[in-house]
C-alpha cells in the first residue's frame, strides 16, 4: 500500500514537470504581450464601452474633364480656324474667338499647309495650350493662364539627326530615291558624290543599289532642311563605290574612298543634273537645224528650260555672252591646259561676269534653246590645249588624296560610318532574298 502511494506521488510529480515544461513557450508568448498584475485578473470587473467614431470621407474620383490630352495635327490648305480646331477636338468658344481675332494669335492664322500643331486639351474639349513653329524657327506657345490666353515665343531648338536609307534602281535614280524615302536634295548630293566615277546618264542600270547615311536639321522637332551625306555606297553594274565625308582642316571637307582617295574629280563628267545625252561627241553628225553633216565636238544634254548648269571645275570665266550658233555661251579657263564651254543657255547666273572666279558645282547658267537649237539642251565642250575632247571618255585627273599624316585620324573618324554602310548592305541583301 505504501509502495503504491509512493508510485502515485512519483507519477503526479512527473506529470507536473511535463506540464511545467510544456507551458514555457506559452509563458514567453504571454510575456511578449505584457504581464497582467494578479489583482487585475478578475474578469468580472471589466466594462464594455461603445462609442461612435466618424470616418473621413472617401476620396472622390477625379472628374474626367480634368484629364489632359495631347493631339498633333497638320494644317491643311484652305482650312479655317474653326475647322482646324474641330479636327483637334477643341470645343472652346473663348479659345476660338482668341485665335480668330486676337493680334497675339496672328502667327497662328498664317496657315502654312503641312505645318504641325500640338494641342493640349481637356476631355470636354477645353483648350489649354497650342504649340507650333513660327517664323525664323521659333517655337510659338499659346496657353491659357487663368481665364485668359497669352502668347509667347521660345528660341528654336536646333538639332541634327542621322538617317540611313537604301534602295534599288528599277527605273530612274529619282524614282528609286523617292521609293527609298530619300529627300531630293540628298538624292542630288548622291549623284554629285559619285559623278566622277559614274555617268548617271549612261551608266545607270536596273538592279544597281545605293545606301546612304545622311543628316537632317530639325527645329523644335520638325524637319527644316536636308543636311550633308556622311557616307554612301553605290553599286553600279556590280562594282561598288564607297565614300565618306572627312574634314581635312576642321573647316573644309571632301568625300574619300575607304583608302583615302578623293572621289572628287578635277572635272565633272556632266555639268547638268538628271538629264539625258541627246547627242554625243562625233566627227560627223547630221546637224538637226542646218541638215548638214558636221563634226559635233561636244556632248548635248537634253533637259527642260531652266535646269541648272554647273561649272565642271574650279576656274575663271573668260567669256559670257552671245556666240553665233551657240546662242548664250559661257567659257571657263581651268588650271593647266583645261577649258570648258557651255552653249544654248536660256540665261546666265545673276551677276556672272568675265574674270569671275568660280568653283566646281557652282551654278553658272540655265538650260535653254538659244542659237541654232531644235530643242532645249546644253551643249558642253571640254578642251585640252584648245582642242575639244570627248568629256564622257577622256581621263580626268583626281583631287588631292588624304595625306599620310592624316590617314590614322581619317580611319578612326569614319569607322562607325563604314559600319553603318555594312548594316545597310545586309538590309539590301535581305530584301533581295
Amino acid at each position: 500500500m505504501l509502495t503504491q502511494n509512493i508510485l502515485t506521488q512519483e507519477r503526479k510529480l512527473k506529470i507536473r514537470w511535463f506540464v511545467a515544461v510544456s507551458t514555457l513557450p506559452l509563458l514567453g508568448v504571454v510575456t511578449a504581450f505584457g504581464i497582467i498584475p494578479q489583482g487585475q485578473t478578475d474578469l468580472s470587473t471589466l466594462k464594455t464601452t461603445a462609442q461612435e467614431i466618424s470616418l473621413p470621407a472617401a476620396a472622390q474620383p477625379a472628374s474626367s474633364s480634368a484629364a489632359v490630352f495631347w493631339r498633333n495635327e497638320k494644317m491643311q490648305r484652305s482650312e479655317t480656324v474653326a475647322e482646324f480646331l474641330n479636327r483637334l477636338n477643341v470645343d472652346d468658344s473663348a479659345a476660338s474667338n482668341f485665335l480668330r481675332t486676337s493680334p497675339q494669335a496672328a502667327s497662328f492664322r498664317q496657315f502654312a499647309p503641312g505645318r504641325s500643331v500640338q494641342a493640349e486639351t481637356t476631355a470636354d474639349g477645353s483648350l489649354l495650350a497650342l504649340r507650333f513653329t513660327g517664323s525664323a524657327g521659333k517655337q510659338i506657345v499659346i496657353e491659357k493662364i487663368g481665364t485668359q490666353f497669352k502668347t509667347r515665343s521660345l528660341p528654336a531648338q536646333i538639332e541634327q539627326r542621322t538617317f540611313m536609307r537604301t534602295g534599288i534602281i528599277k527605273g530612274s535614280l529619282y524614282a528609286a530615291t523617292d521609293a527609298a524615302g530619300l529627300p531630293d536634295a540628298v538624292a542630288s548630293q548622291l549623284s554629285e558624290v559619285f559623278a566622277g566615277d559614274i555617268d548617271f546618264h549612261r551608266d545607270l542600270k536596273k538592279g544597281d543599289k545605293f545606301s546612304v547615311v545622311y543628316e537632317m536639321t530639325y527645329s523644335n522637332g520638325e524637319p527644316i532642311r536636308s543636311g550633308r551625306i556622311l557616307a554612301a555606297e553605290f553599286v553600279n553594274q556590280g562594282h561598288p563605290y564607297r565614300a565618306v565625308y572627312f574634314k581635312t582642316d576642321g573647316v573644309h571637307g571632301d568625300y574619300y574612298s575607304p583608302e583615302g582617295k578623293s572621289l572628287r574629280k578635277a572635272f565633272l563628267r556632266s555639268p547638268v543634273e538628271f538629264s539625258r545625252v541627246s547627242s554625243g561627241f562625233s566627227g560627223a553628225r547630221m546637224h538637226p537645224v542646218l541638215n548638214q553633216i558636221r563634226a559635233h565636238k561636244g556632248v548635248d544634254y537634253a533637259a527642260p528650260v531652266g535646269t541648272k548648269v554647273m561649272s565642271a571645275s574650279d576656274g575663271t570665266v573668260t567669256f559670257v555672252g552671245w556666240q553665233n550658233g551657240f546662242g548664250n555661251v559661257i567659257e571657263i579657263d581651268h588650271s593647266g591646259p583645261y577649258a570648258s564651254r557651255y552653249g544654248h543657255l536660256s540665261r546666265f547666273a545673276t551677276g556672272l561676269h568675265r574674270g569671275q572666279r568660280v568653283h566646281q558645282n557652282d551654278v553658272i547658267g540655265f538650260v535653254g534653246q538659244t542659237g541654232l537649237a531644235s530643242a532645249p539642251h546644253l551643249h558642253y565642250e571640254f578642251l585640252i590645249n584648245g582642242v575639244q575632247r570627248d568629256p564622257l571618255r577622256v581621263a580626268l585627273p583626281n583631287a588631292t588624296p588624304i595625306s599620310a599624316s592624316q590617314m590614322t585620324a581619317f580611319k578612326e573618324a569614319n569607322r562607325d560610318l563604314y559600319a553603318r554602310l555594312g548594316l545597310l548592305r545586309e538590309i539590301s541583301l535581305a530584301k533581295l532574298d
